[in-house]
């Protein structure tokens, strides 16, 4: 297994037992935000967030900010974080390791998925994934779905072991950060987030806000559909409090003006209500690559 991965996991090992098994009402509600973004662009996010739930439950707000999944993940573990915005990844691991609970996933042009883009530059000799042997590539991190898990799968499918063929990998620690790495030059190739196979809605077209960088990017493949970010909350919240984060969210994803208020936000339609079972095929992901939730 990859040092790295390995290490990711390793941090994970707190006991769940730990955390409360009846209801719990915290003081202040603490929100975690795991990075998509920069640190600044995350603040940004948060903001407005932190807006929204203070109003849904009349109660002190406070942003959680991390710079990995796992830091999200382990605070939630501990009793810091009480609801947090999950990549589907990161949502699996919270869910082994720190009892997560999941209420609602993302939409995003009516469907609750995206897809893992793996892209490198336009002028760049690569046109395959089978390309990629002997070359560098930058991922977001370890237990990212898009950015990290699913790429794998994908150049596994194409005969390529990620650990040995590849000439060297680097974790960027976010989709932006990724995507620069390869307009920059640092690596040959990438893996980031895409909300349609055509990758029109990317990392890259998102993030970047130089047209002409946008226009350096050349997708080369595109995963399987991945079931959608989500929002969940700690093992034992109170119900009352989830209800409120659940209903703020279904509210304001039913009028135009609310779809539009999250787009703003977040970069997606709405939320719409989520179960466990719809992200079985991420833990299928998860035993392909060779990662075990212990």
């Amino acid at each position: 297994m990859n040092k790295l991965i390995a290490g990711a996991l390793g941090a994970l090992c707190l006991s769940v037992a730990a955390l409360p098994s009846h209801a719990y009402t915290p003081q202040v509600l603490r929100v975690g935000f795991t990075p998509w973004e920069n640190p600044q662009d995350m603040a940004k996010t948060a903001g407005p967030i932190v807006d929204i739930l203070t109003k849904a439950t009349g109660m002190r707000v406070q942003p959680f900010l991390s710079s990995d999944y796992a830091g999200v993940i382990n605070a939630m573990q501990v009793g810091k974080v009480d609801v947090a915005f999950f990549p589907p990844g990161a949502y699996v691991m919270a869910e082994k390791n720190a009892g997560a609970q999941v209420i609602l996933k993302s939409q995003f042009n009516g469907r609750a998925l995206y897809y893992a883009a793996i892209f490198t530059r336009k002028d760049s000799p690569i046109k395959t994934i089978q390309d990629l042997k002997g070359k560098t590539m930058a991922f977001v991190d370890p237990t990212s779905t898009s950015g990290g898990i699913y790429p794998r799968v994908m150049l596994m499918n194409a005969g390529l072991n990620p650990d040995r063929d590849l000439k060297r990998v680097i974790y960027a620690g976010g989709h932006d950060a990724a995507v620069l790495a390869v307009v920059r030059g640092k690596v040959d190739a990438g893996a980031a987030y895409a909300n349609d196979p055509q990758g029109v809605q990317s990392a890259w077209n998102v993030m970047l806000k130089d047209p002409k960088e946008r226009e350096k990017i050349r997708l080369i493949a595109v995963s399987k559909p991945i079931p959608a970010d989500n929002i969940s909350v700690r093992k034992g919240l109170s119900p009352k409090i989830t209800a409120s984060i659940k209903k703020a969210f279904l509210d304001m994803s039913a009028t135009p003006e609310g779809r539009a208020r999250i787009k703003e936000i977040y970069q997606v339609d709405g939320f719409v209500p989520a179960e466990p079972a719809d992200y079985a095929s991420v833990r299928e992901a998860f035993s392909k690559v060779g990662l075990s939730f212990k």
